[in-house]
């Protein structure tokens, strides 16, 4: 059974990315980096920017994910908005920034309306604030 999800506990870390493979990419290139200073040699060079590449590849690959996981969830709350809310609020929250529909995905039905009308007045100057006003938290377990 999976554990309450709340605003201090909904970061997702992905345990593969975050815990084995960045840190075994920082350990190479670290060592690339001694190598190189230790004893200067051009494949040294070569073997140092690979190093590079590859977490830059890595790194690429994950905010792609994200990206196109950050478009699923407005794609997704879209459509709760127009079951959810009025239509003419439905149609302003289609204003709203990315990361701010993101923040909302959080609230459950009952304070959605309430939460959209405060975020489209700018009673919240950041994500974070968004999330510290939702009352009655609605889990999202499958981000990557």
């Amino acid at each position: 059974m999976t554990k309450e999800q709340n605003v201090q506990n909904h970061t997702r870390w992905y345990p593969l990315f975050h815990f084995v493979i960045t840190p075994l990419l920082v350990i190479n290139l670290v060592w690339a980096l001694v190598c190189l200073v230790m004893e200067f040699e051009w494949f040294r060079v070569q073997y140092l920017l690979l190093s590079l590449g590859v977490i830059l590849l890595s790194f690429a690959a994950r905010l792609q994910a994200l990206k196109a996981q950050d478009r699923v969830i407005r794609l997704e709350e879209r459509l709760r908005y127009r079951e959810l809310l009025t239509p003419d609020l439905a149609k302003r929250a289609a204003g709203l920034r990315t990361g701010q529909m993101i923040a909302l995905r959080f609230a459950s039905d009952e304070e959605l309306a309430g939460l959209v009308e405060r975020t489209l007045n700018g009673d919240f100057a950041t994500t974070k604030e968004i999330k510290l006003a939702i009352k009655t938290w609605r889990a999202d377990h499958l981000r990557v």
